[in-house]
């Protein structure tokens, strides 16, 4: 008999189907053999497809949220088997292995599952310890050269535990989406606030046995679960993830108080905790205070996604940071992206891979000053020059359709990007989406107002409401839902679409639809 419970099977309405699998004895465990309490409490996911492999991930963890952070496991590396099957029976598998979950990475397993077809949708799921986790799907990327089919993609950022539930996870989930981008504040680093809707674990994180166990704590949601286990993600982390608004090694303020050898623990703590969390290739496995995340991720012919690094290499931010109006944001050595991974970047969009270069990163890059001139010093806006020569740079190498996609403010954008932003008549060059957050900033005010739309003419959307965006991508066009929901405070709402736009092939802009 296997040894099997509710949540084995129940995860984003893939498990159920899988128990046919179990009763034929394809990957059943004898009941006996099951000495610990069930380890799966983090869910599965995948992440970072291309045309033959995809990453696949778990981490073991019974009792995830103790406070040392290693899960409830023992010390001592664990077998974990997995497959890879193109149905919910798992009669036949594509591809299957063992991996050893090592206690040294909390227990956390990163699989490269190969030799699978392009274009294709898998399921997925491991074993350890007795106990059988729940099913994900995942999928693979159009081979190199094709289009493939239609991709629905949704995207997200900013999930503070605090501030509300993740029904807007869920409801993403319920799309069924072919690939979910996560643009950073996964976590939040900051300790219980009393009052808040659901409180965080600890004080604010600082060690890694801190950070492990905020993921653990954020990652125990069933509806953060739900949204890993219905597809593949690509994901990039923004501040949070560390410390808020730091740049490059400099720290925003001195709270908590470190000394300059814990600040650098503290980085690479946070790194260490990220990878071991996300679905992510060995690429991206740190070295002390470094993590390799800026990357470059083909959708055969139809999309090239181009994934940002905006902190690592960022210069400090300028005035003091905050919204300013500040000269120095001009200068023109300044960069939020580094030389390097600027170059990078150009060298990549001029290759013409694909219909649509989507550029995915953290934070509002359009122009969006008050009244007065002032700028948001985090955002572009405190890195105009750098701004200005990734935009002239795509319009020098003829990029057909430049596609940003950003988080961090908490409100939902849509903006025309503007060669010139001082000039209202300017060309349209390309098209940022902004999506607001899963729960950060509460339920919101629910405004559509565009904040400075006479300063900002080319700001064509705006919602304070919690959500996500939705976008089919096809060959002639890309259109996209504003996605959110009404409350966070309570558990449950439905999602419906606040506004929608389609961007044409070779017409970069934002048109009505």
């Amino acid at each position: 008999m296997t040894k099997l419970n509710r949540r084995t099977f129940v995860l984003g309405g893939l498990g159920a189907a899988g128990a046919g699998a179990l009763s034929a004895g394809t990957f059943a465990t004898a009941a006996a053999a099951a000495v610990t309490p069930y380890p799966f409490t983090l869910g599965v996911a995948s992440g970072d497809p291309d045309s033959s492999s995809v990453v696949l991930w778990t981490r073991l963890a019974p009792n995830p949220t103790n406070a040392d952070g290693q899960g409830g496991m023992p010390n001592a590396n664990v077998a974990v088997d997995w497959q890879v099957s193109a149905d919910t029976t798992f009669a036949t598998l594509v591809a299957s292995g063992t991996v050893t979950a090592q206690y040294a990475s909390a227990h956390s397993v990163h699989v490269i599952a190969g030799g699978l077809a392009p274009d294709s949708d898998y399921y997925y799921r491991f074993r350890a310890q007795g106990y059988i986790s729940a099913v994900g799907r995942t999928r693979t990327a159009p081979a190199a050269g094709t289009v493939g089919r239609n991709l629905l993609m949704a995207f997200t950022s900013c999930a503070h535990y605090e501030s509300g539930y993740y029904t807007a996870y869920r409801r993403m989930a319920d799309d069924n989406p072919d690939l979910i981008l996560q643009l950073g504040d996964y976590i939040y680093e900051d300790a219980a606030t009393a009052g808040s809707v659901r409180q965080h674990l600890g004080a604010e994180c600082v060690s890694l046995a801190d950070y492990r166990r905020r993921y653990a704590q954020y990652k125990s949601d069933p509806d953060l679960q739900a949204a890993h286990a219905i597809a593949p993600w690509i994901v990039v982390p923004d501040d949070h993830e560390v410390e808020n608004n730091y740049a490059n090694m400099v720290r925003a303020d001195s709270s908590p108080a470190l000394t300059a050898a814990q600040w650098t623990a503290r980085r690479t703590a946070a790194y260490q905790a990220y990878y071991e969390n996300m679905p992510l290739r060995p690429l991206s496995i740190p070295s002390g205070i470094s993590i390799q995340l800026y990357r470059r991720l083909p959708w055969g012919k139809l999309a090239t996604f181009h994934m940002l690094d905006t902190r690592q290499f960022r210069d400090d931010q300028s005035c003091g940071d905050g919204s300013k109006v500040c000269a120095d944001a001009d200068l023109p050595t300044r960069t939020i992206t580094g030389a390097t991974q600027e170059a990078w970047l150009l060298d990549g969009l001029g290759q013409h891979l694909a219909t649509w270069d989507i550029i995915g990163q953290q934070v509002f890059f359009a122009r969006e000053f008050t009244a007065a001139g002032a700028g948001n010093m985090d955002a572009w806006d405190g890195y105009r020059a750098s701004r200005s020569r990734i935009q002239q740079g795509w319009v020098d190498r003829a990029v057909r359709n430049p596609v940003v996609l950003s988080g961090d403010v908490h409100r939902s954008y849509a903006n025309n990007l503007l060669a010139d932003y001082a000039n209202p008549a300017s060309a349209v060059i390309g098209t940022e989406l902004v999506a607001t957050s899963i729960s950060s900033d509460g339920d919101g005010s629910g405004s559509t107002t565009i904040p400075n739309a006479a300063t900002n003419p080319h700001v064509k959307f705006y919602s304070d409401r919690r959500g996500y965006v939705r976008a089919t991508v096809t060959p002639t066009h890309l259109a996209v839902d504003f996605r959110s929901v009404a409350k966070v405070s309570e558990h449950g709402a439905a999602a419906t679409t606040t506004r929608s736009f389609v961007i044409e092939d070779g017409q970069p802009g934002l048109v009505n639809a």
